[in-house]
């Protein structure tokens, strides 16, 4: 009995650290990824581009000139991103293989967030027309962001048992969006007061990225000592010397394996697709609303911060929604308030802010829930001891990773010259993922991974 519940309170100390890497790297996905960077780089890239930065009534019409191919500026994020998406494919599950292996996951796993959060902070010296350094800077961090990431969802599964993983998960989020939150309030005020403090709009936002970038690095130490290193647990042997050369032949007999595992392929590529189109959504926001409906990076900010706020709201409803009616089923109602998010974004008017914030609204109830959810959904589908690099998969469709959304959006938005079409031609990687998850047997594919089931699947 005692060491029962000794072992219990160990856990639970555990999953309060753990929660701590969702409020440290939330800091930089909130501020830096999802609100200011876009937007920033933008404007950096248009001033290279064209001489000035646009405002409300002047379009650059000048293109970058990349290797001799003319890129809008304003599609040059969305361009980037694909790039990002690719390299990851490539390295992310050699990480996870590695990771696998690991005899200290804490310590692999801050590693990768020191090395993004330092990228992170030297965003503070991205100006004039460097967009070069913005853009090396951003692709450096988001690879080390999804590199930690992937050590971190695989900690998940040594922390919390089939039944407990879903409210272990959304916790985590909201923790997540609670830390972010409380930054980007800060940045919020900061952005709101510039000039009263004699501080210009360009410095104020080059202050919350490296602050963005400190607190990620910082919190860090948390998880690091909170969480113990979970020796290797049945990881598929491997030839080779080395570990890199053992971790590539793991990599291999799971990619050649993944075909027994048919119910992990079908969700990895539903994911593959609304994540697509989440992931694009979040990046596109804030761009949307400065570019496209003409306001403030204040006024945007001040809906960030309501998705931030309602989300951990969201986390935790969807989170016991799904302990009622079951993940599948809630994942896929998620999706059915996403398509609506699109479609709603469409028709905002300028410089409305009461439609744009009730749209804030509906993002924040569905972002949190539906990448909870997924992560400890995905949980059950992966077979023991390849946890690391099954989720190196995952991550590969996950935060700044998503490419052919991004793309389409680019593609639509330059030959459109609109970002209106371009949010709206999102809703079909939500019916993709829809259409997918219908066809997925939940006990089959836990069966097939030879893992427990849950009470509600």
């Amino acid at each position: 009995m005692t060491t029962n519940q000794t072992s219990s309170e160990k856990s639970t100390k555990e999953q309060k650290a753990w929660y701590y890497y969702d409020w440290a790297n939330s800091a930089y996905v909130t501020t830096t990824t999802a609100v200011l960077f876009s937007p920033y780089l933008t404007s950096v890239a248009e001033k290279a581009a064209c001489g000035f930065a646009t405002d409300d009534n002047v379009t650059c019409r000048t293109d970058l000139q990349i290797l001799g191919i003319g890129i809008a500026p304003g599609s040059l994020v969305f361009y980037l991103v694909p790039l990002i998406t690719l390299l990851s494919a490539i390295i992310l599950p050699i990480v996870g293989a590695i990771a696998d292996r690991s005899a200290n996951k804490p310590l692999f796993m801050a590693r990768f967030a020191w090395t993004g959060s330092i990228a992170a902070a030297s965003m503070v010296f991205v100006g004039g027309t460097n967009w070069q350094l913005g853009a090396l800077l951003l692709l450096i961090a988001n690879i080390s962001l999804g590199s930690s990431l992937v050590v971190y969802d695989a900690i998940l599964v040594d922390i919390a048992g089939p039944d407990d993983r879903d409210r272990v998960s959304s916790r985590g989020w909201a923790f997540g969006y609670l830390g972010g939150g409380l930054l980007l309030t800060t940045n919020f005020l900061l952005l709101t007061f510039n000039d009263s403090l004699g501080i210009s709009t360009s410095t104020a936002v080059r202050i919350c990225l490296l602050v963005a970038g400190i607190w990620w690095g910082a919190f860090t130490f948390i998880p690091l000592r909170g969480l113990k290193a979970h020796p290797p647990r049945d990881v598929v042997a491997s030839s080779g010397d080395t570990l890199l050369r053992r971790s590539f032949g793991q990599l291999w007999a799971t990619l050649k394996d993944l075909r027994n595992f048919p119910q992990t392929l079908i969700f990895l590529l539903a994911y593959l697709f609304y994540n697509d189109g989440i992931q694009t959504v979040i990046y596109a926001a804030s761009i949307y609303g400065e570019k496209e409906l003409k306001f403030e990076k204040s006024t945007v900010l001040l809906a960030f911060l309501t998705v931030q706020f309602v989300g951990i709201v969201g986390a935790l409803v969807f989170g016991r929604i799904a302990m009622r009616i079951g993940t599948r089923k809630t994942i896929m109602m998620t999706l059915y308030i996403w398509g609506v998010v699109v479609i709603g974004g469409f028709f905002l008017p300028e410089k409305e802010f009461l439609p744009f914030l009730i749209l804030a609204v509906g993002i924040g109830l569905v972002l949190g829930g539906s990448q909870a959810l997924s992560r400890s959904f995905y949980s059950h589908l992966i077979p023991r001891g390849r946890e690391a690099e099954y989720f190196s998969l995952y991550q590969a469709c996950e935060r700044g990773t998503s490419w052919f959304g991004m793309v389409v959006f680019g593609v639509v938005h330059q030959m459109s010259g609109s970002y209106r079409p371009a949010i709206v031609a999102l809703i079909v990687f939500f019916a993709l993922g829809l259409a997918l998850l219908s066809r997925l047997d939940v006990r089959r594919g836990i069966e097939e991974a030879g893992n427990p089931l849950p009470v509600m699947i």
